[in-house]
């Protein structure tokens, strides 16, 4: 088997909307040595053809999966942005903008279909021990795969301040000392995006919390213990791609899947 110079990063998305999450995922890979391919429910792909797996952001996963009926869920608070913060986004993250606003990727509040093919896929990408990372829903729905449950509305853990939404890191996160998630971003504290209005509420079986909000207990970021590289995060990386600690992310993503083809090979 020849050897791959850019391992093949597969990202899970929503057939329609999530445009702009998948343009930005696909960027974040490719500055970091991968190959991103497109996964949606209309063009599937299989786990052979992948050495990495990233399970996107969008539509909240079905309740049924960890025992709850839905409820109705909250709408966020559009946070106000500073002059300089409109600058930015004016003069050098245009595309930011209209891709959250204009491309969301929450088409639909639950979308079954994609549930089933992404909890597919992790299962098989967990027995070929290939590296995973979960962004937002992806990370909720690792934690749903594990028999973990899931806060479908976190508006009560904001009541001195709004729950915002934004592509900006306006939320200041604390990373557990000797996590893998602190090796990788080389700090223990650092601010964040936001784009959610569920998060974890039982980690599932192996599933260690590693990262929380620093003014209350939204967990922010979890590992499995039994794999060498399974990862969540409930914030948006692909947004921050500005920032060097965010594109580790990817760049480790990358790094590991590069190093399980070659065990496999």
């Amino acid at each position: 088997m020849p050897f791959k110079q850019r391992p093949v990063i597969g990202v899970t998305g929503p057939d329609e909307g999530g445009t702009g999450a998948w343009l930005f995922t696909a960027l974040s890979v490719r500055l970091a040595g991968g190959k991103p391919v497109r996964v949606t429910v209309e063009s599937p792909r299989n786990i052979d053809e992948l050495d990495g797996l990233i399970l996107g952001g969008g539509a909240d996963v079905e309740p049924l999966k960890y025992g709850q009926e839905r409820i109705e869920r909250a709408t966020l608070a559009k946070d106000a942005r500073t002059i300089f913060e409109w600058i930015l986004s004016i003069l050098f993250f245009p595309v930011y903008w209209l891709a959250r606003y204009f491309q969301h990727t929450k088409s639909a509040p639950i979308d079954t279909e994609r549930d089933k093919l992404e909890l597919n896929l992790l299962e098989q990408a967990l027995n070929h021990g290939k590296p995973i990372l979960g962004i937002c829903r992806g990370m909720q729905l690792m934690n749903v795969h594990f028999k973990g449950t899931l806060h479908q509305d976190i508006s009560g853990f904001y009541e001195e301040t709004p729950q915002v939404s934004s592509i900006f890191p306006k939320k200041r996160i604390t990373v557990n000392k000797g996590s893998t998630l602190e090796a990788i971003l080389q700090t223990d504290i650092c601010n964040v995006n936001a784009l959610h209005n569920q998060a974890i509420d039982r980690p599932g079986e192996g599933v260690i919390p590693v990262a929380k909000e620093q003014n209350n207990s939204v967990i922010q970021g979890v590992e499995h213990q039994d794999y060498p590289f399974v990862i969540g995060v409930q914030w948006h990386p692909e947004y921050l791609i500005q920032i060097r600690r965010q594109r580790q992310l990817f760049k480790t993503l990358v790094k590991e899947a590069k190093r399980s083809f070659l065990s496999l090979h």
